[in-house]
């Protein structure tokens, strides 16, 4: 399933090719056909995301409210000589002509195309956790579920209501260069800790939205500098772990492990991230982290 900073990518495509414009607005497939009519020849005004949602909004607080799911896709080509026909099973296409020049979206495979009110949209964004590439993001909220929780940090950092846009590869990696177990309850984790992760999440996924990819290891790591073959993988982009079941951890050469946590496979190095043991029993829970400045 795409990760927060490819929805937060597709976002700023979608708002350069289409913001402030009157566009086409169709469902080849169909069954988007009623609401695509209602929106045809309306100003897109932008687009924007939360976690793992989007929402493209038109005048009139309108806004279609995307989920890509597992197999989903939204494909925007900008400055094309002619919108060509749809190919497959096109749900939504949104297009304008300028002059010579065309764009166009084709949504595919989403499990979520609706057009939602403004209080829905709000509604959606109130139920997911704080978003890392979000301006407005509250890191404070995520940590008071997360001090309290005796389910283990790996779990809580893929819950969307804990934090948003958060998936596997992010969390895999983020946990490795902080050297936590993923295994670890969230509420033994001490407050320092939690707010250098979501700082490194705040980078990380920033970066993967400017890229398109991600790239979790440091510069030590990288196989210029390690002298070793690029990672040759679909998701693409240099990690520490994830995916890399069997092989040798770039940092200590231990064996990177695997196994299925709350329906999702996990990863680690056994070294760089011990088994986490308590010293003591928390006699409360520390006061969270103060909004990032």
């Amino acid at each position: 399933m795409p990760e927060g900073h490819t929805l937060r990518r597709l976002a700023l495509d979608l708002t350069a090719a289409f913001g402030g414009r009157g566009v086409r607005v169709s469902s080849p497939q169909g069954r988007f056909a009623a609401d695509a009519a209602s929106l045809d020849g309306a100003e897109c005004v932008g687009a924007d995301s939360a976690g793992k949602h989007l929402f493209l909004e038109f005048a009139g607080e309108r806004f279609v409210h995307v989920h890509l799911g597992l197999i989903g896709t939204f494909d925007v080509h900008c400055d094309v000589a002619e919108v060509p026909p749809p190919v497959g099973q096109v749900r939504l296409r949104v297009s304008t002509v300028d002059g010579d020049h065309a764009s166009y979206a084709d949504l595919r495979g989403a499990i979520q195309c609706d057009l939602v009110t403004r209080a829905r949209v709000e509604e959606v964004v109130a139920g997911l956790g704080p978003d890392p590439l979000r301006p407005d993001a509250d890191p404070a909220r995520a940590w008071r579920r997360i001090s309290r929780s005796s389910r283990s940090i790996g779990d809580l950092l893929m819950d969307q209501s804990v934090v948003a846009g958060v998936g596997n590869v992010y969390r895999a990696e983020v946990l490795f260069r902080h050297r936590i177990d993923p295994r670890r309850p969230g509420r033994s984790l001490r407050s320092g800790q939690f707010r250098a992760i979501w700082d490194d999440l705040v980078e990380l996924m920033a970066d993967g939205v400017r890229t398109g990819r991600i790239d979790t290891v440091r510069p030590q790591h990288t196989p210029e500098a390690m002298g070793r073959p690029p990672r040759v993988d679909d998701h693409g982009g240099e990690v520490y772990v994830y995916r890399r079941t069997g092989r040798a951890c770039h940092v200590c050469g231990s064996v990177v492990r695997t196994e299925v946590l709350a329906g999702r496979n996990l990863f680690w190095c056994p070294r760089c991230q011990p088994t986490f043991r308590s010293r003591a029993v928390k006699s409360s829970s520390p006061a969270p982290p103060g909004p990032r400045t």
